[in-house]
């Protein structure tokens, strides 16, 4: 009989950036997200997509899982980090606020108060790794490391992947963005130089979908972090022959990380 896959759970799934990699490390996706836009393209094969609210999850549903991924919503947080007046002035208010802070984390908190709860109710643990944006890092604490302009808190490796694969840089640091505008200038679209650094342009789903596209977690970065996770048979040093075209590091050690986690 063959052996079932060990199971990912993929929070705030969107494009399943996380998804993506680790059902090339070898998993079974199951991602949570209160909707799917049509920019978040089909779901991958190998996942299963539940439209759920997160906050309505218990991580006793995920007792069974070997990994949980997540990259909660980052808009507020980049948007405090912006040297605009509008944007410090939030901020402020924000910090003055003991309800708007909780309002503020309670999307970040709840991925580790679900691994709190699987862990409670598993026979084994459960790592977490939490992806988001460098302004998140005044709110919720300092991040383990990151990759570019992805920061990592939880249980991650403490050396990663190159951020560059063979040679493309689609999936390093600003590489989504930017190869979305080479996609449109190869299908004859003009991008005004304007549109690159304030993203001005008119239709509201390209703005949606090129955000969603910067967003999504880079494949050889999510690859790794699952095969690092991957619950047996991983080979010290070694990269899983089924993915190809990363450069890879040596992993160490992984280190938990939990940023403090007031009420909900």
């Amino acid at each position: 009989m063959l052996r079932q896959k060990p199971l990912c759970i993929e929070l705030f799934a969107g494009r399943f950036g996380w998804g993506r990699g680790a059902v090339a490390a070898g998993y079974r996706v199951v991602g949570f997200d209160l909707i799917h836009e049509s920019y978040h393209g089909d779901v991958p094969a190998g996942c299963e997509l539940v439209l759920q609210d997160v906050l309505t999850l218990h991580g006793s549903q995920f007792k069974n899982a070997s990994l949980i991924l997540a990259s909660p919503p980052c808009q507020k947080y980049s948007y405090m980090a912006m040297p605009w007046e509008r944007s410090k002035l939030i901020a402020e208010q924000v910090h003055r606020s003991k309800t708007e802070l909780r309002s503020l984390n309670r999307l970040f908190q709840i991925c580790f108060h679900i691994q709190q709860q699987a862990n409670r109710n598993s026979d084994h643990y459960i790592p977490l790794v939490v992806e988001n944006v460098i302004g998140a890092q005044p709110w919720v604490g300092k991040a383990v490391t990151h990759f570019g302009s992805y920061y990592l808190w939880g249980d991650v490796p403490t050396l990663l992947p190159s951020t560059e694969i063979d040679g493309d840089n689609r999936h390093s640091l600003k590489g989504a963005t930017f190869g979305w505008f080479n996609d449109h200038k190869r299908k004859g679209v003009t991008i005004r130089k304007s549109d690159r650094i304030s993203y001005s342009w008119s239709s509201s789903k390209e703005r949606k979908e090129t955000s969603a596209r910067t967003a999504e977690i880079p494949f050889n970065l999510a690859a790794y972090i699952a095969w690092w996770h991957f619950p047996e048979g991983r080979k010290y040093g070694k990269r899983p022959n089924h993915i190809a075209g990363t450069r890879w590091r040596v992993p160490l050690v992984c280190i938990g990380h939990i940023p403090h986690l007031g009420a909900l």
